[in-house]
């Protein structure tokens, strides 16, 4: 039987998600860096970057109840076009900011795009069932994860090639290149526009429900969602898809400070955001793998052993001392041990993430598709936002005494964490009776 992730469909579906994933990378990407040791350095103090993961999650938190709800009350071909609409005019006042150095204006764009992704994720998953077969589900997810990191890779590469242009450092003759305002921009505006055109070949499946009501409360259907998924499999699921936002979240905000913890080398954030580029790489690698190895099944036993590969790669992040080999840049970032230990990670997450997102899709009933994967989404921002919020108080304590910053230690904070989440998912889904070999 011929395989529905080949078909034009589901294909324009992992296009889009692609370039909206590669715009969400180079807004954040640039920002990340710029408070970091560009523009707006000092603005919001050590461990800054964490407010932006801060603005970038709450809109999730707060309306992916909503998002579910739209999803399922409208045509989900009809959701992703308007919020591909809604992108294009976003980047436009991301190019404002960024032309004008206003931090404020850039966050502000960064708050909107994370309110229009926040109504694209519900629909987005949603519509991967109308797409494929079931016996597809886990094919599809791991097809869509890859491309999705692919473009994490390319738009984080972007990043740090555009920060370099955009705020440029002074060169080995002591030389600043002519900064280019408008560059960061014109890029966001560009992929938008890319998104909404692949966006136009999606199919038009189902239409929505109109009898579904809104619940005004925002947190009134992850409460009832939640209510209703008690004591069933997908209840610790979608715990166990939630909690690596946690634990991944603080990883994500470690790697860019690789540009202190490497000052030494002389590194660039172009340099830098290669090692994000790995991670992009890897997980895109893990998640092709998993589909693979899970066949036409889904396979829940994969989880703990990504959540164990994760853990031991993150406790020699925190442990192995970072150093570059003596090569010419950006060969000494790939060779490194710090990117052979990214890599490791990014994998095990591919095969953690794939069976627990096809396990979301599959036991969740069809016509509460958009409300619970809107409740699961907002979970898993929730999570990310407490990884965001814990990371600033944290900074300090991986501190020299002489001053000297240690970020990439906290990744022994993450290592525990997985280790801790694992234990408890395989306890629970034991105790429960669920099956880790297969589910059809």
């Amino acid at each position: 039987m011929k395989s529905n992730i080949i078909d034009r469909g589901f294909l324009s579906l992992v296009w889009t998600q692609f370039f909206g994933a590669a715009n969400d990378n180079v807004l954040k990407g640039v920002l990340v860096f710029m408070i970091i040791d560009g523009v707006w350095k000092g603005q919001l103090g050590a461990g800054g970057q964490s407010y932006v993961n801060v603005i970038f999650t709450v809109p999730f938190i707060l309306l992916s109840g909503y998002a579910g709800r739209y999803a399922d009350r409208n045509s989900k071909h009809d959701v992703i076009l308007r919020v591909k609409i809604i992108e294009i005019p976003i980047a436009i006042i991301g190019l404002i900011g960024f032309w004008i150095h206003s931090l404020w204006i850039t966050l502000g764009a960064l708050l909107a795009l994370a309110c229009q992704s926040a109504f694209f994720g519900p629909a987005k998953y949603g519509m991967i069932p109308e797409l494929v077969e079931n016996r597809d589900l886990s094919r599809a997810n791991g097809t869509i994860n890859m491309m999705t990191n692919i473009a994490v890779i390319i738009g984080t590469l972007a990043a740090g090639q555009i920060s370099d242009l955009y705020n440029p450092n002074k060169n080995v003759n002591g030389v600043v290149a002519e900064p280019m305002n408008w560059l960061p921009g014109l890029v966001m505006v560009v992929v938008a526009v890319a998104g909404l055109i692949v966006a136009l070949y999606l199919p038009n499946r189902k239409p929505g429900d109109k009898s579904i009501k809104y619940e005004w409360n925002p947190f009134g259907t992850y409460i009832g969602a939640l209510k209703e998924m008690a004591g069933t499999p997908l209840f610790m699921v979608m715990f166990a898809w939630a909690y690596f936002y946690f634990v991944a979240g603080l990883a994500l905000l470690i790697l860019p400070e690789y540009v202190v913890v490497l000052e030494s080398y002389n590194v660039t954030r172009a340099e830098i955001s290669v090692l994000l580029g790995v991670l992009g790489i890897a997980i895109g690698l893990g998640c092709m793998l998993a589909g693979l190895f899970s066949g036409h099944a889904i396979r829940p036993r994969m989880v703990p052993f990504g959540g164990i590969g994760l853990a031991i790669f993150f406790a020699l992040l925190g442990l192995v001392p970072a150093t570059l080999p003596d090569l010419p840049p950006y060969w000494r970032i790939v060779a490194s041990p710090i990117a052979f230990f990214i890599l490791g990670a990014g994998i095990s997450a591919g095969f953690y993430i794939v069976p627990l997102q096809a396990l979301l899709q599959r036991l969740t009933p069809s016509h509460e598709l958009g409300r619970f994967l809107g409740t699961a989404n907002g979970l898993s921002f929730f999570f990310l936002l407490l990884s965001a919020l814990i990371y600033k108080p944290i900074h300090p304590f991986f501190d020299s005494a002489d001053g000297s910053q240690h970020p990439d230690k906290i990744f022994l904070v993450a290592a525990v964490l997985m280790i801790l989440g694992v234990a408890f998912f395989v306890w629970r889904v034991k105790r429960r009776g669920f099956p880790l070999s297969k589910v059809e």
